[in-house]
């Protein structure tokens, strides 16, 4: 009896250290919960293309239906859908409170909404709605597009609960795009410019180089706990195996 005690003990602490290990690396490898979001960021005073990222989180039914609402506190002046194979797209304008300037013309009404229909993202499937958006802001961060995700069987979700103080999700956040400063060249020495663009360069290698080994200094990590995990695991189940050959002997 007393010999078998500490082989079941061991037994069980190695199967104990399997399990931490495994749930480990699912922790450090398993993707963060999707949500309706505008990856990238773009500059601000200018135009771009974003890619409203629309992921399906059921597993019983398709989305049939994106609508997205513009922030009504930063119009603007040209908003334009690419056309999505499968899907009909609506457009909505409004009349502008206060009226902008846009290459010396003055605009009195501007997008709204944009209505995304007709298509499915199936289970396990997303798709991208492309705009082309302009002029962004210059006075502003970031710019929000809350959206409705309609399912086949009426589920609606609601992407507009703002962002938290200190860094926390919401538990439906809205899609928002990060405005970061324009970069412009220095035009007073030209000597300079290419000086500035040369150290610009060099910096983003190095910022490249720094995020890829990151990048990598993570993926190791991941796939020793996962070896770790495997290892401890077989190791458990034969010292069980052992173990029992000698409680029947």
């Amino acid at each position: 009896m007393n010999a078998k005690t500490p082989s079941l003990r061991r037994l069980r602490r190695l199967s104990l250290v399997g399990s931490v290990a495994a749930g480990t690396v699912l922790l450090l490898a398993g993707p963060a919960a999707a949500h309706v979001s505008i990856p990238g960021t773009a500059e601000k005073g200018g135009y771009g293309t974003i890619a409203i990222k629309v992921p399906n989180e059921k597993d019983d039914a398709s989305t049939v239906k994106l609508e997205v609402t513009l922030d009504p506190k930063h119009p603007l002046s040209s908003v334009m859908p690419q056309p999505v194979p499968g899907w009909d797209v609506k457009v909505e304008k409004s009349k502008l409170d206060k009226p902008i300037q846009s290459h010396g013309k003055t605009i009195t009404e501007a997008v709204t909404k944009v209505t995304w229909s007709g298509g499915k993202i199936e289970p396990g499937q997303f798709q991208q709605f492309p705009l082309s958006v302009g002029q962004l802001p210059t006075d502003a961060d970031e710019l929000v597009f809350k959206a409705l995700q309609t399912y086949s069987d009426d589920d609606v979700v609601r992407w507009i609960d703002p962002s938290k103080p200190g860094g926390h999700e919401a538990e439906h956040p809205a899609p928002t795009l990060k405005l970061v400063e324009k970069t412009s060249p220095d035009h007073h020495d030209k000597d300079a410019k290419g000086d500035k663009n040369s150290d610009a360069k060099a910096d983003a290698g190095q910022d490249e180089a720094s995020d890829s080994g990151d990048k990598d200094a993570s993926d190791t990590t991941a796939r020793v706990l996962g070896v770790v995990g495997i290892v401890v695991g077989v190791a458990g189940v034969a010292f069980g195996i052992v173990a029992g050959r000698r409680r029947n002997a």
